[in-house]
Order: structure tokens, then C-alpha cells, then sequence
């Protein structure tokens, strides 16, 4: 089988691409796994969300800021496309504070983060609002007694990330790519200025250029093609609430509720190496948490929870990167598969079918860990 581009890894970075490279009329071929595979694209609150990211690598927050422009467009060209309905709003998103420390933390937090792309060249997106403010932003909401306000991000939002990753896939094939699940890849060869080779175990498929976005499994893949990845599992458990009378009209960090009526409570940070499992401990803590932002959910019943392992770097920050040894191969990861979607289809997918990512790229390469040692 021969395509003109192979994208190892069907979650939400590797599928965005792709459906990015379909719709320039690239032939593209999707390689999933299995269901044993640790995923990231299942353990996220499905936030479009702007405020704080990028902290300390502007290229980052421009990145990020890119994306969420693109977002509306993009959403609508989902729809039309696939008929699926995103379920986009862009409102605004808050992210509580439970005391004046932690207010004035958010608030030079977000000032430094700001300072970042120009300071007062810049106007802000966002706001710090005290409590009687927020009030009014949330008029059905009861507050918890610590809240004292929050930051208010204008231009945050959230989507349906199920609907999300669905849509990619199907609009993948209803533009002429193609999309195979349990393909487990086993190596990449490349050999002079040929096609690479990727084998399949009984199977071996060929293309000029190969994305790997395979979340935890690129490590291993990318070491094929001469890059060293530095990534490690981060686990995010969550939990969801039975269907409840719609009350929250803007997403908060780290609770948020769906067009279904069902609230997201989530999601962890927890180092504990490739343990994709569940803890009690997660649900006191994320109950706990959400209690205390907003008491009228004591008493919602539980009727789930789960966990997955987010793929980290050393800064927390993508690595977007073209091999040296092996022209042609890329390597996309992040934990941001959501918010960056819309940049992953559009800019990235640009790079990517030219053949050559532009230098804003750059400030994503991995060299950026390679500090020297102190004498």
C-alpha cells in the first residue's frame, strides 16, 4: 500500500494532522493501535482554553492563541463536513480562586504571562473579578464560602472532545484518507533518499513522509528515526456526574458541564509512571475540590470515573520536530490535543504537506532541554 503520508497514531494530535492533510487533497494513511494502548485523548475536561498557557515559552501562547482563533471556522467546517456538532462555545472560562493568596498568585501569574507577548502593547483577554463580580457571571451558581473570585479568561470556551476525535476520524475517510485501527507498527526503515517503510508485523507499507503522534508509544517509534524524545506519563483521573438542570454557563477549571447536563470534575496530575488505573484517593480529592468551588454539588451522584496518562515533556510544552537523520519523518506531541486542534489541522498540517516546518517552529524543537552542564 502506498500512501503520500503514513500518521502513526489516531487520537487527537495525530487525527487533527491528518484530517488536515486530507483536506489539502494529500493522501493520507492513519495507523491506530489497540485498546490496550495507554491513551491521553479520553482523560481531558474538553477545554478550548487560552489563560496561563504557554508560561514561559511565549511561541506557546502565540501557538495557542493561533488556535483558538481558528477554532469557530474550524468547528464549522467539521459540521459541514461530517454533520457533527462540536458543541463549541467560546464565552469565557474561570478558574477559581479560594483565597486572597491564591488571588493575587493567579493574578501575578497571569501579569508575567502577559508580559510575555508585548506587556502593554498588548491589551489583556483576561480579568481578575472578585466575588460579587463572578456572581453575576454565574447568576444560578452557589458559591462556595472560600471563593473569593477568580481570573476570567475571555476568549476560554469548551467543546464535546468525544465528538471531537469522532469527527476527525470520519472526516479523515470522507476526504479520501484512510484510517486503520489495530495497526500496530513494529519499525521504520528508511534507506537512502527512498520511501519510508513501515512495517506492520505481516504487513509493510510505504510513504514519503511519516508524522509520528503516537502520544507515549512516539518514544520508542521516534528513536527509529533518530530522535531522542523526552516524554513520561503524567496520569489524569476524572469523574462525571449524572445529568443535572443546566447552572454552569461558562467552564471553570477543572469543572464544567455539558450540553448533556452532565459535569466533568477533573483531572489530576498524578507521576506515577505507565499506572493507568483509578484511586479512591481521586475521587475524595476532586469531590472535595468541587464541593468547596461550588457546594450544590454535594449530593450529585457519581456515575464514573477514569484515567489516562497525558503525555509530558520536561516543560510541559509541545515538541513539534523533523528528524535530521531521517528527512521527512515529524514528530508532533503534546498534551493539548483539544485546544490545538484547530492549529494542528491548519498551520501544522501546512508544514507538514510542504514538506519542511517554517521556523516558527523552531522554539518547539527538542534542543531546547539540551542545557549544558554546570563545570
Amino acid at each position: 500500500m502506498k500512501a503520500d503520508v503514513i500518521v502513526i497514531g489516531a487520537g487527537l494530535v495525530g487525527a487533527a494532522i491528518a484530517y488536515g492533510l486530507a483536506s489539502r487533497g494529500i493522501r493520507v494513511l492513519v495507523l491506530d493501535g489497540n485498546d490496550r494502548d495507554y491513551r491521553a485523548s479520553n482523560a481531558n475536561g474538553a477545554l478550548v482554553w487560552l489563560q496561563s498557557k504557554g508560561m514561559g515559552l511565549p511561541g506557546y501562547q502565540q501557538f495557542s492563541r493561533t488556535s483558538v482563533d481558528l477554532w469557530p471556522d474550524f468547528s464549522a467546517e467539521i459540521n459541514e463536513a461530517t454533520g457533527f456538532d462540536l458543541q463549541n462555545e467560546h464565552n469565557g472560562g474561570l478558574a477559581f480562586c479560594l483565597s486572597e493568596t491564591e488571588f493575587e498568585q493567579r493574578r501575578a501569574l497571569l501579569t508575567r504571562w502577559h508580559d510575555q507577548l508585548g506587556g502593554s502593547k498588548v491589551k489583556p483577554d483576561w480579568e481578575m473579578v472578585g466575588r460579587n463580580a463572578l456572581a453575576k457571571l454565574l447568576p444560578n451558581v452557589e458559591l462556595g464560602p472560600e471563593v473569593v473570585g477568580a481570573s476570567y479568561g475571555h476568549r476560554d470556551g469548551q467543546c464535546n472532545s468525544l465528538r471531537l476525535l469522532s469527527a476527525l476520524h470520519a472526516g479523515i475517510m470522507r476526504k479520501g484518507g484512510q484510517l486503520r485501527g489495530g495497526a500496530i507498527v513494529s519499525s521504520i526503515q528508511k534507506t537512502g533518499s527512498q520511501d519510508f517503510t513501515v512495517d506492520l508485523g505481516d504487513e509493510r507499507i510505504s510513504a514519503a513522509r511519516i508524522v509520528i503522534a503516537a502520544g507515549l508509544g512516539s518514544k520508542a517509534l521516534a528513536a527509529q528515526v533518530g530522535l531522542d524524545l523526552a516524554i513520561r506519563p503524567q496520569r489524569g483521573q476524572m469523574l462525571v456526574t449524572e445529568r443535572l438542570e443546566q447552572f454552569l454557563p461558562l467552564p471553570l477549571h477543572g469543572i464544567s458541564q455539558t450540553k448533556q447536563g452532565t459535569v466533568l470534575i477533573g483531572a489530576t496530575k498524578e507521576e506515577v509512571g505507565f499506572d493507568a488505573s483509578t484511586t479512591s484517593k481521586a475521587v475524595a480529592d476532586l469531590s472535595n475540590m468541587a464541593v468547596r468551588s461550588l457546594p450544590g454539588l454535594r449530593g450529585a451522584k457519581l456515575v464514573r470515573q477514569w484515567a489516562g496518562l497525558r503525555i509530558m515533556t520536561p516543560d510541559s510544552c509541545p515538541i513539534y520536530q523533523e528528524s535530521e537523520t531521517h528527512p521527512g519523518a515529524f514528530v508532533a506531541v503534546c498534551h493539548s490535543g483539544v485546544t490545538l486542534a484547530a492549529a494542528h489541522a491548519g498551520v501544522l498540517a501546512d508544514a507538514i504537506a510542504a514538506g519542511r516546518l517554517t521556523p516558527f517552529f523552531d522554539v518547539f524543537h527538542q534542543r531546547r532541554f539540551d542545557v549544558p552542564k554546570a563545570a
